[in-house]
């Protein structure tokens, strides 16, 4: 049953990451019914469901079990629009409450911080291109998988404009770059030596990836002594 979820997900046209969400979030409740030699939907009660939420706390953050409670939520939920179930069945997951979420504001990077980090950053390729990114990363606003996402065509440097084409919900936007970001990246390109199409290319010639910004930017905070290592999310929030 889980695979015809997944399948109709596909069918949708949801992105691989998406997909990847629902799989691996759902694994986790598998592997629970497994151990408890369940392996009917019908079997599935309120108490069961709740039970799993309550051990996921004991191995997952509040953000990971809420994930896990959204992904069996979503497939509960389609097994319900589909009609799969006999006459009568009641879907056991509408009657419990999603877990909270911590509601905690994300604490945003300070000016002299920015003038750190980029005062920290070589006249060599990876020097130029972090500069880039960071200053590309402040202007735009864009989430950090959308951001590596960007290909050269979609940037046009004389008007500043960047083409955000797989936003969220796969909807395409338009960001701007400041004059300093401008410069900046043009500077990163005239040291580039690849063909990759991806804007953000590593030092082998691959696109950058999210765990490679990460550590850049942990790189760089340790190297001018911050005390909280910046993460893209908390890059891109407004300054403070």
């Amino acid at each position: 049953m889980v695979e015809s979820f997944l399948i109709d997900r596909r069918s949708q046209g949801l992105s691989p990451e998406t997909i990847d969400f629902y799989t691996k979030k759902l694994k986790y409740f598998l592997k629970y019914c497994e151990g408890r030699a369940l392996t009917q939907i019908s079997q599935l009660t309120t108490d069961l469901i709740r039970r799993y939420v309550l051990e996921l706390s004991e191995t997952h953050n509040p953000g990971g079990v809420h994930a896990c409670f959204r992904s069996l939520r979503s497939f509960l939920y389609w097994v319900e629009d589909e009609e799969i179930m006999p006459p009568g069945w009641k879907n056991p997951i509408r009657r419990v409450k999603a877990p909270k979420l911590p509601t905690e504001p994300i604490e945003p990077i300070h000016v002299e911080e920015i003038e750190l980090l980029l005062k920290s950053c070589e006249s060599n390729y990876s020097g130029a291109r972090d500069k880039a990114m960071m200053l590309g990363l402040l202007d735009t606003g864009a989430r950090a998988k959308e951001f590596l996402n960007i290909n050269l065509e979609e940037v046009e440097l004389a008007t500043g404009s960047v083409m955000i084409r797989q936003g969220k919900g796969r909807k395409p936007r338009m960001v701007f770059l400041g004059r300093k970001t401008i410069r900046a990246i043009r500077a990163y390109l005239r040291v580039r030596r690849d063909n990759n199409p991806a804007l953000w290319v590593s030092v082998h010639g691959d696109r950058m990836t999210y765990n490679a910004l990460r550590c850049l930017l942990r790189r760089r905070a340790e190297l001018v002594g911050l005390k909280s290592i910046p993460t893209p999310m908390i890059f891109g929030a407004h300054l403070h």
